[in-house]
């Protein structure tokens, strides 16, 4: 068994190392099929590690070598395969073999293919590393990693220049790669804090030693960690209010975006808030936990709202990204860890199968992705619309299919925890979700073909990517059904993990889930009554709902991007702009300046002694000599 831990951990490694080979030369196709074969390998290790799991319940803990031996410091370099890190393998290496064979078609034009495997390659090695350690040291050069290669791989065509569009201000990748890698630094700082804290006061960093000595913390240590470390999280999960850099990172190539919203960067918050959740179970910190429900409530209800209105069809589904993730913060936040991590493997499979059917649209329609210029594209896209009504329909929380199951159970342990206005909130955000993912469904795929007359002539994906597409729709279906068998899995971590419903909640779950899905299905209705039909009940733009002021203030993101840019952007690019002309010009570069003039002009002067006239030197000898005796005399007075 740890042989495979570092075949699983490696593969990604030696598939982004032999890309890299290739990165300065044209495109070849081995390059991507190598890497995807290597990732599927790391998978097949990820899953046989599950297995072995699951059947005997051993956890597989290795240590590869001493990594930092500094005084009481003892970092060794080491792994452990337990219930929540291999989720995450598995769910990490499966998404990611197939985004490999899908980046496969998608990139098949683009010039930098190879260097594009080779930091696709990196991204998942990093995700690994993130989700294997055993120790937070490990987990923050992961987290680190995937911060680096997310900044390559959005800003991978950084040669395109600002795209002005006028439902969106004018953003460039190379924009959009600064502002997330920016915005995660800033988070990283308090997670930085945060295990600084915990070594302070246990000597350690090893998540069993830590979590070991939590009980016999003050109460001031554990709460202080507990915020610093979910400042991180809220950071790398694009949690309010650092949460705008999510929809920017559109702005990359489609397989990214699928792979940092599914199964990777995003989902790094979440899964430290799971893997710290001994220390998030503390009484003491039961203040912090609940500030993390409360939040991903608000974030759900408020990434739902802003996809409303939004016609960016990749923006749509990366604000779903951001609502998901507010269910996962909720259940973790009421204690409901498991719960929070199946919705995790399970949104993983839809949004992964969502984000490449989106990209097999943008595809179609050389990269146009305004759903008011689509339309009927199901007669032309039969395979990808399935794909894509199968991933709403999860999405929307619909049985049987997934994320009908796990979102269920996020809903109705907010209800069980008697957190009557998380219900209420989680339950109005199902029925949006449901409205929006369908709007996206109906207004590119069904109603009036609105694409032909604009010139486009849409096609369908290459065929092996439809069929490399296939696992995450079954995933999608079918991972629900095993929601049982997860939860015995994962409870012989330890009773921290474990959460039971109420026998109050368990007598009322039929009704809470009916709720539920009354309102996914009246969102599904309105969206269809709205955007679906042809001839004369078909949508049209309305100029009075899109000026209107509610219409705007979703569609502008609340302002919170204008807030940033006139608050804290502009009035720090002015801050600098006056440093640089006034203290660094003036006074920094002056000072360096002056002194190099003074050594200069000393040096000019002083060139006038060598004459080459021996009495001239003797003369200045003489001069040195009294100087001397001069000093000499005073240094002894003052003696």
């Amino acid at each position: 068994m740890e042989n495979l831990v570092y075949v699983a951990l490696f593969a990604p490694f030696v598939s982004s190392l032999f890309a890299a080979l290739f990165g300065m030369s044209e495109r070849k196709i081995f390059v991507g099929i190598v890497g995807s074969i290597l990732i599927g390998v790391a998978f097949v290790a990820s899953a046989t590690l599950a297995y072995n799991l699951y059947t005997t319940g051993t956890v597989v803990h290795v240590t590869m070598m001493d990594w930092i031996n500094a005084g009481d410091l003892n970092i060794p370099f080491g792994f452990v395969v337990d219930q929540i890190s291999v989720t995450m393998m598995t769910v990490v290496t499966l998404v990611s073999t197939v985004v490999h064979i899908y980046a496969i078609g998608y990139m098949d034009h683009d010039k930098s293919f190879n260097r594009f495997f080779s930091y696709l390659s990196a991204f998942v090695f990093s995700m690994m590393i993130l989700v294997m350690s055993d120790n937070f040291a490990g987990l923050f050069i992961g987290w680190e990693g995937v911060g680096v290669c997310s900044w390559l791989l959005v800003g991978f065509w950084y040669h395109k220049p600002d795209q002005a569009r006028e439902d969106n201000p004018s953003i460039s990748p190379s924009w959009a790669a600064n502002e997330a890698f920016i915005m995660n630094r800033i988070a990283d700082l308090g997670m930085l804090v945060g295990i600084f804290i915990l070594y302070w006061n246990t000597g350690s960093l090893q998540y069993d030693e830590v979590f070991a000595q939590l009980p016999y913390l003050g109460e001031t240590v554990l709460v202080t960690a507990a915020i610093a470390l979910f400042i991180g999280a809220m950071g790398k999960s694009a949690q309010f209010p650092l949460h705008t850099w999510l929809t920017d990172a559109m702005e990359g190539p489609t397989p990214v975006s699928a792979l940092i919203h599914a199964a990777t960067m995003v989902t790094a918050g979440v899964f430290l808030v799971i893997r710290s959740n001994p220390l998030y179970s503390m009484e003491e910190v039961a203040g912090v936990s609940f500030f993390i429900a409360s939040l991903g409530t608000f974030v759900a209800f408020y990434a739902a709202s802003m996809a409303l209105v939004e016609r960016d069809l990749k923006r749509i589904i990366a604000y779903s990204t951001l609502s998901q993730l507010g269910y996962m913060f909720a259940a973790a936040g009421l204690g409901a860890y498991w719960i929070a991590m199946f919705h995790l493997a399970a949104h993983a499979f839809f949004k992964a199968l969502l984000f490449l059917g989106g990209g097999n649209v943008m595809h179609a329609m050389h990269d146009e992705l305004d759903l008011f210029k689509m339309g009927a594209l199901r007669k032309k896209m039969r395979g990808t619309w399935i794909y894509m009504t199968i991933a709403s329909i999860a999405l929307a929380g619909l049985p049987p299919l997934a994320g009908f199951w796990s979102k269920d159970a996020i809903i109705e342990t907010a209800f069980n925890e008697h957190t009557y206005v998380l219900w209420a909130m989680l339950v109005i955000t199902a029925g949006m979700t449901a409205f929006y993912s369908f709007r996206q469904i109906f207004l590119s795929f069904h109603g009036e073909d609105r694409h032909t007359p604009l010139g486009f002539h849409p096609h369908e994906m290459y065929r092996f990517v439809l069929v490399a597409m296939s696992p995450l729709a079954v995933l999608a279906i079918i991972t629900g059904w095993f929601m049982g068998q997860y939860k015995a899995f994962i409870y012989e971590i330890g009773n921290s993990v474990q959460y039971e419903m109420s026998e109050h909640t368990h007598h009322l779950a039929t009704y809470l889930g009916l709720i539920v899905i009354f309102f996914a299905v009246s969102g599904i209705a309105y969206a269809y009554f709205r955007y679906a039909r042809t001839g004369e009940n078909a949508w049209k733009r309305s100029e009075k709902v899109e000026n209107g002021f509610f219409y705007k203030l979703l569609a502008n993101q609340y302002y919170v991007p204008k807030f940033y840019e006139e608050f804290i952007t502009k009035p720090y690019m002015m801050i600098s702009e006056k440093f640089w002309t006034q203290v660094d010009l003036k006074i920094v570069d002056a000072t360096v300046d002056n002194i190099a003039k003074f050594l200069y002009g000393s040096g000019d002067k002083t060139r006038s002694m060598q004459t080459g006239n021996l009495s001239n030197y003797l003369n200045w000898m003489a001069v040195g000599a009294v100087l001397l005796l001069v000093i000499a005399a005073i240094s002894a007075m003052i003696g």
